[in-house]
């Protein structure tokens, strides 16, 4: 599979090394794959070949792939971003700056949740890297789509009753507006630590939160969670 012209590369799926967690977010990302550069962290290769989608660039230390991997890949036109296990960056973090510098503007992460808390949760707070500021970034796990906003309005969209959650990243998030969610917040401030912004409910198709200052990760489920 060739990379996309560079009039399509603004799409890129990314896969890591975590669980597939199919569901219909991660089906919704996997529908875009056409007009998408794929790109795997080292072992989400294998997750890419699940969705029957072979990466065109595979980007780590590669340890988590056997050798016999690597050439099976590379025989079917995939690109392999070698880096020294001895690294500052995890090998997420290392597909999102090629999809970064391949020019992609709109990227959905498959396979960032796994068994290792420690590795989800620095996936999550990836989302902050000053590479991906003015990008539309999301994870995509099962039902749910994760990512991040900061000071300014933006617009939810889902259905009556399904699940956001606003959970502050790197200290408080202030001056947090709601609007079409059950439980409004009229300017208030979510402090870093209590779980006040969990679990609070759509009450439209579509809604919106505002922020001052700081940053919130947004969690969304379809219906109840």
């Amino acid at each position: 599979m060739a990379p996309p012209s560079s009039e399509t590369r603004t799409r890129a799926l990314v896969f890591a090394n975590g669980d597939l967690n199919a569901g219909s977010a991660v089906q919704t990302a996997l529908s875009h794959a056409p007009d998408a550069i794929i790109i795997a962290a080292d072992g989400g290769a294998r997750l890419a070949l699940a969705c029957d989608l072979v990466p065109d660039v595979v980007v780590g230390d590669m340890d988590s792939l056997a050798p016999d991997e690597q050439a099976d890949l590379v025989a079917r036109g995939a690109v392999l971003e070698k880096h020294p296990a001895a690294k500052d960056e995890n090998d997420l973090e290392l597909a999102l700056l090629a999809a970064v510098a391949h020019g992609a503007v709109w990227i959905r992460v498959i396979g960032a949740l796994g068994d290792r808390l420690d590795q989800v949760l620095a996936n999550i707070t990836l989302l902050a890297l000053g590479d991906l500021a003015g990008r539309d970034v999301r994870l995509v796990a099962g039902e749910q789509t994760i990512w991040l906003v900061g000071p300014g309005e933006h617009d939810l969209h889902g259905a009556p009753g399904d699940t956001i959650s606003l959970i502050p990243l790197a200290g408080d998030a202030s001056g947090v507006r709601t609007d079409e969610l059950k439980y409004p917040l009229r300017g208030e401030t979510l402090a870093f630590g209590p779980a006040r912004g969990v679990s609070n409910v759509m009450r439209a198709e579509s809604a919106r939160v505002t922020l001052a200052a700081g940053s919130l990760v947004v969690v969304h489920t379809p219906g109840r969670a």
